[in-house]
């Protein structure tokens, strides 16, 4: 399986382009602030086609250039409902003191919507690009986050984890709609839950495993007691 992992805009969130091997169809995961540019030069360098954009949650640094390239290729934006108003609201996912930053870093609005909008749901399964894309719904760090589980090449299982965990650490709870109960639920149900050999694909920082940060993670360590 081929993933372009793409590092952007200035929180350095990471977009990741998967696709069962270049020169076919591919999706997009949580395509945030300058991502369009560097997804493009993906798309030519593999020779890949998109078929969907799927939104780990609704931050404004994982889904930016969401409605640009999905509208630029007319496919789907899948996200999760409880997160939706993200898209035309987002100083409604932060803070007060970042929200008096964001028309500095986003521009002024209004916001929009993407032209189409696909609300996913807890267990299903999204066939796309060639890959079955399973979803799980881990609110917590904000109501609407998910992750997204399919299978390598290797039939090992690659999790794109949006904030819900990180190497070393997790995603943080005290935005508006973050809820450290959900998030402990949220991670022993798809973290700990999973096989240890689970590549993690997360939001920012490095890749890792399930088995690397059940043994390492201090957060999972206390969760798991």
């Amino acid at each position: 399986m081929l993933i372009a992992a793409l590092p952007t805009g200035p929180l350095a969130a990471n977009c990741y382009v998967p696709a069962a091997a270049p020169n076919g169809e591919c999706v997009v995961v949580d395509p945030g602030q300058d991502a369009a540019e560097p997804v493009a030069k993906a798309l030519a360098e593999h020779r890949l086609t998109p078929v969907a954009v799927l939104l780990t949650h609704g931050h404004f640094d994982h889904v930016w250039s969401a409605a640009e390239i999905a509208d630029a290729h007319g496919v789907p934006v899948y996200v999760h409902a409880a997160d939706r108003a993200l898209f035309t609201e987002p100083a409604a996912g932060v803070d007060a003191a970042f929200a008096a930053h964001l028309e500095a870093l986003l521009g002024p609005g209004p916001y929009r919507e993407p032209a189409r909008v696909v609300e996913v749901s807890d267990g299903e399964v999204l066939s796309l690009a060639g890959a079955e894309y399973t979803v799980a719904h881990t609110p917590g760090h904000t109501p609407g986050s998910v992750v997204y589980t399919t299978r390598g090449g290797d039939g090992v299982p690659v999790m794109f984890a949006g904030d819900l965990v990180f190497a070393g650490s997790i995603g943080r709870t005290d935005f508006p709609g973050g809820d450290p109960a959900a998030m402990a639920r949220s991670l022993t149900a798809a973290v700990l839950g999973a096989a240890d050999d689970t590549r993690v694909l997360p939001g920012h920082g490095p890749a890792t495993t399930v088995g690397r940060e059940r043994a390492t993670n201090p957060y999972l360590r206390d969760i798991a007691g």
